[in-house]
């Protein structure tokens, strides 16, 4: 119940929409019963053969009744499905901000197509919350009891009858549905989120399952679910078609009871016999409001279940928390002090894992350049991910302009550092718009000038639609090369005074690997700057190099100083720089 309440409460502010579409649906039950029941009282008046005159009333009636459900059940429409997109874009903004502070820590533990399921598939499911779940047992609710007071007005037996069938169809009958779907509704969610998942992987991998030809493999595993999903749907199919009949089964049967009830009543001259047909057809046309009611708990155990599944996600604790403000409390913006200092930084990814940092220690000044080198796997890019508080670390100490990096705001820590990371990832846009990412107020000119720093204004300009080219998805349409010089633009952009550059020239070849490092060149200038990187590339320049074994720094000084000392960097070097 706690996760019903809990949707209940995300719903509350569009709960006047909601009441309104409620009043709505109740009238249009209501037409449809006044349109039974009134043209029942007609058929039998006209069979005694009166005056125009005395039928006139009950015509209007039929036509007003007539006319009226058909324009309530429009509106119940309009506004019901208003209310629902209303509900569906709340929460998808509620579900992407949620999620936002779980990036990148949190959400690498998922599989990104289970992730597009929950923020797609889960929340459509949430649709039915309402238009299915909230809104049709109380229309049913309020139809029961206009329709005990009316049966009661003629004699109290037909109240108590129509209300027994009324129970048993509006609640047992969904119950039972309840019970036998629920497990079924449950694993419904879970097989389509994972064969969403198993498409994106299929899709995004596609390349390498064909020149590995694990084409047929891939098919079986999402042919597999799809058949179970199949069988499960099938089932949930015959419970719904089951609810159905028994829904239709009580209808007629709650009026047949009433018709033998009422015959004696009318024989006795307790009822004028031109309202027999009324109570009857009035009874069978107010079984309308119930009929859902079985669907009604079927969606509700798929909602609870897709409902489970974001707030399982959402609920998660952030990796990061900021935390009060011991010493200075004036930003490094304002102070204009870019100063760093990490001291004993200790760190583990999983408590139990071994540490990917231990006792890590250096300070870097303003305009100052030093560089983390290592083996791949030695630690030196868990530096990046603490500098930019995607984690916290656990043991020892990070000061930016004086500050514990603990107490300020991820916000304004990524305004004053910014990354270049090896894995550039490009939206599905224009040059410009993702460009623009960095600093959306920039003009074309700032841009412009941004890409002939990064030495790829020209590549942009000899392109026919230049800064308007669309780079495809994930940035397919340009080269690793341009991809990343795309990336040093942005930091530009940013204009960020920290900079760590975290494997800018991995996976590049000799060419474009020199294209990169002149652009970071001149995106170092007057800059302070970290590089991480397992190639010994142009490091002369660096004032510092710390060399990184197993998350421990066990050589440091300038390249000169490292190359004499004859140790892994001497190695590394040697390795990389001998003639192939």
């Amino acid at each position: 119940m706690k996760t019903f309440f809990r949707l209940v409460k995300l719903a509350w502010p569009l709960k006047w929409g909601m009441v309104l579409a409620t009043l709505v649906g109740f009238l249009t039950i209501g037409s449809a019963i006044g349109l039974m029941a009134t043209s029942a009282w007609l058929i039998s008046m006209a069979a005694l053969h009166p005056s125009v005159a005395a039928l006139g009333v009950a015509i209007v009636g039929v036509r007003f009744f007539g006319i009226a459900r058909g324009v309530f059940r429009y509106l119940e429409r309009l506004v019901s499905h208003e209310v629902t997109f209303r509900l569906l874009s709340r929460l998808r903004v509620w579900f992407y901000r949620g999620v936002e502070p779980l990036a990148p820590a949190i959400l690498e533990r998922y599989r990104s197509g289970d992730l597009l399921s929950r923020v797609v598939s889960d929340i459509d499911t949430l649709q039915n919350f309402y238009l299915r779940v909230l809104a049709p047992p109380l229309v049913a609710v309020v139809t029961g009891l206009g329709m005990w007071l009316l049966l009661g007005a003629y004699n109290p037996v037909f109240a108590f009858a129509f209300l027994g069938f009324y129970i048993l169809a509006g609640v047992g009958v969904p119950w039972l549905t309840h019970l036998l779907s629920k497990r079924l509704a449950a694993r419904s969610v879970v097989l389509r989120s994972d064969l969403n998942a198993s498409l994106v992987d299929g899709i995004q991998g596609m390349a390498e399952l064909v020149a590995f030809g694990q084409e047929d493999r891939q098919n079986a595993r999402i042919e597999k679910l799809n058949r179970e999903l199949v069988r499960v749907q099938v089932r949930l199919g015959a419970i719904n078609a089951l609810q159905g009949s028994l829904g239709s089964l009580l209808t007629n049967v709650a009026a047949w009871t009433i018709l033998v009830l009422a015959i004696p009543i009318v024989r006795n001259g307790q009822m004028d016999p031109v309202y027999l047909a009324l109570v009857v057809l009035a009874t069978l046309a107010s079984f309308e409001a119930v009929l859902p009611l079985g669907q009604a708990f079927q969606y509700l155990a798929i909602s609870l279940v897709a409902a489970d599944r974001l707030f399982e996600i959402v609920d998660k604790a952030p990796p990061v928390r900021t935390l009060p403000a011991t010493g200075p409390t004036q930003a490094a913006t304002e102070t204009g002090d870019y100063s760093l200092e990490v001291k004993d930084i200790s760190f583990s990814y999983e408590p139990g894992q071994p540490d990917a940092l231990q006792n890590l220690t250096f300070s870097l000044r303003p305009g100052q350049s030093i560089a983390l080198v290592g083996e791949s796997g030695a630690g030196k890019s868990t530096l990046a991910n603490l500098l930019l508080r995607f984690w916290d670390y656990e043991r020892g100490e990070i000061r930016l302009g004086g500050r514990d990096l603990k107490t300020i705001p991820p916000e304004e820590v990524r305004n004053i550092i910014g990354l270049v990371s090896q894995r550039t990832h490009l939206f599905n846009a224009t040059i410009r718009e993702n460009l623009a990412i960095a600093n959306p107020k920039a003009d074309q000119a700032a841009i412009e000038a941004a890409c002939q720093q990064a030495q790829i204004h020209d590549f942009i300009t000899g392109l026919p639609q230049g800064y308007a080219t669309p780079v495809g998805e994930f940035g397919m349409a340009l080269s690793g090369g341009e991809r990343q010089r795309l990336s040093i633009a942005r930091a530009i952009l940013k204009n960020a005074p920290i900079l760590v550059l975290d494997e800018p020239t991995a996976n590049l070849d000799r060419q474009n690997e020199q294209l990169v490092m002149q652009a970071l060149h001149s995106l170092m200038k007057d800059r302070s700057t970290i590089l991480i990187t397992h190639r010994l590339v142009d490091l002369a320049g660096f004032e510092e190099i710390l060399v990184l074994r197993s998350g421990q720094v066990i050589e440091r000084g300038d390249q000169s100083h490292l190359l004499q000392e004859k140790g892994l960097f001497n190695r590394l070097w040697q390795l990389q720089t001998a003639p192939v």
